[in-house]
């Protein structure tokens, strides 16, 4: 909201004063219904239980097993993301996975780094998976060129399967002894640390100001060292967890990880179900569907179905901040648009594209859009970047000069801005959210942590795309 201000006032500067009306009109009608839809019915969804049972699941087929739990929940993660917004899932499975490692003794900031990034990959597959693509796929022009949900699901499949495949394996070689995921001390102990960590967190974030906060200070300071004293009183003996004796667990886990509403499950399921399926055929000429009205239709649908007493709950996990934020973001970018500063960023990739011969510019383009978006998404959210970027790529398909399809352009920006998203943990929202998860919870994880598997990550799954891009679109000419 302060951008947008920033924006308004600085067009005011320059001589333009937009009314309130006429800003209204600079917001995407389309991608803010397709958000508020997906983000209700995600809502009514996880009232069911479906995402706790899903984790109780996930949790059976693991066995105990510390790989069989890592790739259960990335692959789970990774397929939800593909049709729920990849925030929305993380928000959703995080807390979940951090009750399943803390049964298993396991650290979980390797859990939900993993999780993250396979959920940022998944995303990419569909035009709803990620945030970028929803903003991508809204484009008037896109539209107009032939790229709905099924052509872009179609191209994008192949190689973000590549992606989560590569990414397993680099992810299993850095974590090759999977004894190392494990706490060293028994369950015992590190909850116990835990709880003093959560303790000092408190005590430090009491300023001392006041006689008050001096007397809360005092009192955490002695219950921190009542608890070290009684750490200090603990016997330690070596972690020996077999990873066959998980049915206890397992019976614990099954009170609460259960589906509370197997009747709104199966209406929830339906309607999703159809809701995807009229997102895919959204595409057909002819039948003129609005992948934003479908999802407000299929929300509105499923809240007289369930037949709610009151839409408190439903509506409270609706991430009204983020809707605020692309209505913002909105307005910000096309502040930025009517002071040319696209236009520039257009005129300085145009004359690269130009400067190598006709023969070779889509190969040029393909690559230089990738590897920025990559890049630039890495430490930048991807969100704003692809707003600005949408643009450039459709105004260079629309130089006479270069005479580039669109389509390769909006695939590699689309592989480019969530894959980059990998690179750090500021690169997407969904690696934002996780950590803060993450830290609510006690179990904070640093820059560096996210950057050194991240980043790896990123560098193997675009260079993938790169050559993708290149056999697809270059050399076999799949641009229609």
């Amino acid at each position: 909201m302060i951008g947008a201000t920033v924006a308004i006032a600085c067009l005011a500067v320059v001589g333009e004063r937009p009314s309130s009306v006429e800003i209204l009109t600079w917001m995407d009608v389309e991608t803010m219904k397709l958000l508020f839809g997906m983000m209700v019915l995600v809502s009514i969804l996880s009232e069911t239980g479906f995402f706790d049972y899903v984790a109780l699941l996930t949790y059976k087929l693991a066995k105990g097993k510390i790989w069989a739990l890592v790739t259960s929940l990335c692959l789970v993660t990774a397929f939800l993301s593909a049709f729920l917004d990849n925030v929305t899932t993380i928000l959703l499975m995080s807390a979940m996975t951090i009750r399943l490692c803390e049964t298993m003794n396991i650290d979980p900031k390797h859990m939900l780094i993993a999780m993250v990034i396979f959920s940022n990959i998944g995303g990419a597959m569909t035009p709803i998976g990620d945030p970028p693509n929803i903003i991508i796929i809204n484009n008037r022009k896109i539209q107009d060129a032939g790229i709905g949900f099924g052509v872009f699901t179609l191209h994008m499949v192949p190689i973000v399967l590549i992606s989560l495949a590569a990414t397993y394996g680099l992810v299993r070689l850095m974590y090759r002894d999977p004894a190392k995921l494990r706490y060293t001390d028994p369950p015992e102990i590190v909850e116990r640390k835990h709880e003093i960590e959560k303790w000092k967190r408190a005590f430090y974030s009491l300023s001392g100001y006041s006689r008050e906060d001096d007397l809360v200070r005092d009192s955490l300071h002695q219950k921190i060292s009542t608890l070290e004293a009684s750490l200090k009183r603990t016997p330690h003996y070596t972690n020996k967890i077999s990873e066959d004796d998980y049915r206890d667990h397992l019976k614990e886990l099954s009170k609460t990880f259960r589906v509370k509403n197997k009747s709104l499950l199966l209406k929830s399921g339906v309607v999703i179900g159809v809701v995807i399926l009229l997102f895919f055929l959204e595409s057909i000429p002819g039948l003129k569907l609005s992948i934003g009205w479908i999802a407000i239709l299929g929300a509105i649908f499923l809240l007289v179905l369930g037949d709610f007493d009151e839409l408190e709950s439903i509506l409270s996990r609706v991430e009204w901040s983020t809707l605020l934020f692309f209505g913002a973001l909105f307005v910000v970018m096309e502040a930025l648009s009517r002071l040319d500063l696209v236009w520039y960023i257009v005129n300085m990739t145009q004359n690269a594209i130009n400067s190598v011969d006709e023969d070779h510019r889509l190969l040029v383009a393909i690559v230089l859009i990738l590897w920025i978006s990559a890049l630039s998404s890495s430490f930048i959210d991807n969100i704003p970047f692809t707003t600005v970027m949408v643009q450039v790529v459709v105004d260079i398909a629309d130089q006479e000069e270069t005479k580039l399809p669109i389509k390769p352009l909006v695939f590699a920006l689309a592989l480019g801005a969530c894959l980059g998203g990998n690179g750090t943990l500021i690169g997407a929202s969904a690696n934002v959210v996780t950590a803060g998860i993450a830290e609510q919870h006690g179990y904070r994880f640093s820059f560096f942590d996210f950057f050194r598997i991240g980043f790896p990550v990123m560098l193997l799954t675009t260079t993938l795309s790169t050559g993708y891009l290149i056999f697809c679109h270059v050399w076999l000419g799949w641009n229609d």
